[in-house]
């Protein structure tokens, strides 16, 4: 952006159609002829300036957004090119959003049982509920006493009458196992009888009958020797191990009854303060998460914030949604506006509501008009120069403009009426003392004048004091003469 400058134009007779067609006219001084010393000069003249600030900058849209997908996935869909116009809330792209989908509904099943469990509590536990608890806290505490029983019985060792029924078992296994045995003897035997002079042997319970007679003994047999390691171990009593194993049983049994026991009180007395706020926080989690999931799903689809037109597309189908670059940019193309960078020294002039004509390097033969729109409270430091933000707003037009044209801008700060002037070429300054003057023609002669100077830029100056209309100013070469004072 070029620094700003301020420019003096001078109306005379046409300043009312300079400032409607926003044309600047440059006043340009008589010159007397050239003497044969080759000195110029300059005829002081009255007229009308305009004081303005110029400034460069880029023709910028009412908005420009760079549109990310906030999730990371597949393009599933491109809906815009370069250049659509879109309206607000139209889809621009999605993501594949199958796995988002899924996680919806995780979070929306989550939410359902966290609701679900606060109803519970706060509606208190009903009959049938109690009923079940009652009979389920009866069954275990059946279990634990049976399993107290059985740990008791274990360490006090065997009684008679264990040791009864283990030798009455055993005798009656004894007695099977000799049955079998017999039964299975019989299918064994064969007969011998004479036929036609001849003596043959019978075997008439040989084949299934002997079979099943031998399935039976082997299982007598396994009987026996369980009705002996049994009455065995009924003698020896209970192991370690066997008793460790109780008095674990005995412990689960006692953990099941005290939950059991715990849960029936719940039901009967209703949730705590506590508990229901704990199941209320878990509700507003699950609700929390499941918001998340469904922003995350409609993030998936990129829709326009504003109506406008498409300036970037980055996204391709099929591929990862771009992470370094906006997958879509887009400009709200209904206003145009500029901001300049104005120097400090300039800044002061400046005002909300000035009138603003802007050039194009693009479209030369154009014209825009605008105006200030706001200056900035607090500048800017580039380069070591403070500079102060101005936005200059465009009037509707009907030009081709487009967003980052470079563009020219004139602000009027004032416009001067009745003014002397003169072109600063003529305009000397004492290296002495640091005055400004000129050489001054009078009567044939040049004599240096000291001037007061104002407002001056691009070769013309406002003269305060020192010189009337009509003076004639000349520039020569100062050893070429000598002047007379003044």
């Amino acid at each position: 952006m070029k620094r700003t400058t301020w420019y003096v134009v001078l109306v005379a007779a046409v300043i009312v159609v300079a400032a409607t067609l926003g044309y600047a006219f440059v006043w340009r001084p008589r010159q007397a002829e050239q003497t044969e010393d080759e000195s110029r000069s300059a005829v002081v003249e009255r007229g009308a300036m305009l004081v303005a600030v110029s400034a460069s900058g880029n023709i910028e849209p009412q908005a420009r957004v760079d549109l990310f997908f906030q999730s990371t996935g597949r393009v599933a869909e491109v809906l815009v090119e370069m250049g659509d116009l879109v309206e607000a809330g139209d889809a621009l792209a999605r993501l594949d959003s199958e796995r988002l989908a899924l996680q919806v509904q995780q979070a929306q099943a989550a939410l359902a049982s966290a609701e679900a469990q606060l109803a519970q509590l706060t509606r208190g536990a009903r009959p049938e509920e109690i009923a079940a608890a009652e009979a389920n806290l009866r069954a275990l505490e059946a279990q634990a006493s049976a399993a107290s029983a059985n740990l008791d019985q274990l360490a006090g060792g065997p009684g008679d009458a264990q040791i009864a029924a283990a030798e009455a078992e055993l005798a009656s296994a004894i007695t099977q196992q000799k049955s079998a045995q017999d039964a299975h003897d019989m299918t064994m035997k064969c007969f011998e009888f004479s036929w036609g002079g001849k003596k043959r042997n019978i075997c008439p319970a040989l084949g299934v009958p002997e079979e099943q007679a031998r399935y039976n003994l082997n299982a007598a047999d396994v009987a026996l020797a369980a009705a002996q390691a049994s009455l065995e171990e009924t003698l020896a009593g209970a192991g370690a191990d066997e008793l460790r194993l109780s008095q674990a049983n005995v412990w689960a049994a006692a953990a099941q009854r005290d939950a059991a026991q715990a849960q029936l009180e719940l039901l009967l007395n209703g949730a705590t303060e506590g508990q229901i706020a704990a199941a209320e926080a878990g509700v507003e989690q699950a609700r929390a998460a499941l918001e998340s999931a469904e922003l995350l799903l409609a993030e998936a689809t990129l829709r326009a914030p504003f109506a406008g037109v498409v300036a970037q597309v980055n996204a391709t189908v099929n591929e990862m949604a771009p992470a370094q670059l906006p997958a879509v940019t887009l400009l709200d193309v209904s206003g145009f506006h500029i901001t300049l960078g104005v120097d400090e020294m300039d800044v002061g002039r400046l005002a909300p509501g000035q009138a603003a004509q802007v050039t194009l390097d693009a479209l030369p033969d154009v014209v825009v008009v605008g105006s200030v729109e706001r200056v900035a409270p607090a500048a800017r430091i580039r380069d070591g120069v403070v500079y102060y933000d101005v936005v200059v707003e465009l009037d509707p037009t009907t030009a081709p403009i487009r967003a980052d044209m470079t563009a020219n801008v004139t602000i009027v700060v004032e416009e001067l009426s009745d003014v002397l002037l003169i072109p600063t070429w003529v305009v000397r300054v004492d290296s002495y003392t640091g005055q400004t003057y000129v050489n001054q023609q009078v009567e044939g002669e040049i004599v240096r004048t000291d001037v007061e100077l104002g407002v001056r830029h691009q070769g013309v100056a406002q003269v305060l004091s020192g010189l009337s209309e009509g003076d004639v100013a000349v520039w020569v070469e100062e050893s070429a003469f000598r002047f007379g004072a003044r």
